[in-house]
């Protein structure tokens, strides 16, 4: 008879656990995900390019079951794992879905290396998909999509869909802050070129949002100052982040999080959130120790100061112990720090996702978000 309990209630147990983690066991919690952004979620569309700014080769993926596929990174992307943290299988490229018969019931990422809010962004390193081209790929999704389905159904596929876009860094790192190639710096300051940045980010929010989509996970930028590659410059104070390139992306992210309210007050129905990069980012760094990091200023590939002088390139030898480096290169993370980072945007508390984290934003309705 203890026998029979036991297995009843761990049988009902299991059930419950099934019913209550909607994405994890379940029916996953959203419809699909697209991602729009730069380097930190390109899964390969910049193979095709004629750009330096690629890393389909060795030692990039050295952790990734796939290997080396254009993730700039040595095993997944944030992206890669918060998909995976929703029920959801990795991503096609964008290309991919183009050149290829692809399933793109589970969502498309147009993500792309050196891309930008600004058109000229990331030219410096040659062809680029900008922000603006990616949303004109994703009218090309849904057309595909209207083949696949009926219309009612399309519309609910697309309002529950998740949709991340991380766009930023590169208007700082490939425009604004190389003042030998770009004017931009001399044609505005800081605070109004992160205006002109957010009125361009809107309009493309808003384009989405006229296509059908409705949850939206918006990432700031991460502190920019503390990076390898700044680090690695000379006027970078030993052992300090540069407080410049810090606070000009912050102007960004406050400005960001205010155009979050404002969506949010403005079109209901809707979720916007705002996810905390530079936040989460100061948390790895500070507190290294706590997420199992012993390195937080330097690359794991690369060479020279800090690693990141020259950053990886093709059959460069990495460090052995890349779970204790926060970064991989001189630009982005490892897969260790983008697990936490993931992990962080589906349960994290308002000060990591505002004003509500993505597995939160899971669970609403149309009513919820209207209220």
């Amino acid at each position: 008879m203890t026998r029979s309990l036991v297995i009843y209630f761990s049988l009902w147990t299991l059930l419950l656990i099934r019913f209550s983690t909607k994405g994890v066991l379940g029916e996953p919690p959203f419809s699909a995900m697209f991602v729009f952004g730069d380097s930190l979620v390109d899964n390969g569309n910049n193979n095709y390019l004629i750009t330096l700014a690629k890393a389909n080769f060795n030692p990039y993926g050295i952790d990734f079951s796939e290997g080396p596929t254009g993730r700039f990174s040595n095993g997944k992307t944030v992206t890669d794992i918060l998909g995976g943290i929703v029920g959801l299988p990795l991503l096609p490229t964008f290309i991919d879905t183009i050149r290829q018969d692809k399933n793109i019931s589970w969502g498309v990422n147009y993500g792309a290396a050196a891309a930008g809010i600004m058109e000229e962004t990331g030219r410096n390193l040659g062809e680029c998909i900008s922000f603006s081209q990616q949303v004109q790929d994703f009218k090309t999704t849904v057309s595909q999509l209207k083949i696949q389905m009926e219309p009612r159904k399309l519309s609910k596929h697309l309002e529950n869909s998740l949709t991340v876009v991380i766009h930023g860094s590169n208007d700082y790192i490939n425009n604004y802050l190389v003042t030998e190639q770009y004017t931009s710096s001399s044609l505005y300051k800081p605070q109004n070129y992160a205006e002109l940045l957010i009125q361009r980010y809107k309009s493309q929010i808003l384009i989405l949002h006229g296509l059908g989509l409705r949850k939206f996970f918006l990432a700031g930028l991460a502190p920019l100052g503390c990076i390898p590659y700044q680090l690695s410059k000379e006027f970078a104070p030993p052992g300090e982040c540069r407080t410049y390139v810090n606070d000009i992306a912050d102007m960004f992210n406050v400005l960001l999080r205010s155009l979050v309210d404002q969506l949010n007050a403005e079109y209901h129905g809707s979720i916007f959130v705002y996810g905390n990069t530079s936040g989460i980012f100061r948390e790895l760094i500070s507190n290294a120790k706590t997420y199992g990091f012993t390195v937080t200023d330097s690359g794991c590939c690369g060479i020279g100061k800090n690693k990141a002088q020259i950053t990886c390139l093709p059959e460069f030898v990495p460090c052995n112990d890349r779970d204790k480096y926060v970064f991989w290169d001189a630009f982005h993370s490892t897969q260790a720090a983008n697990k936490i980072i993931a992990h962080k945007v589906f349960t994290g508390s308002p000060s990591d996702c505002y004003p509500v984290n993505v597995n939160q934003m899971a669970q609403m309705t149309d009513s919820d978000s209207s209220d």
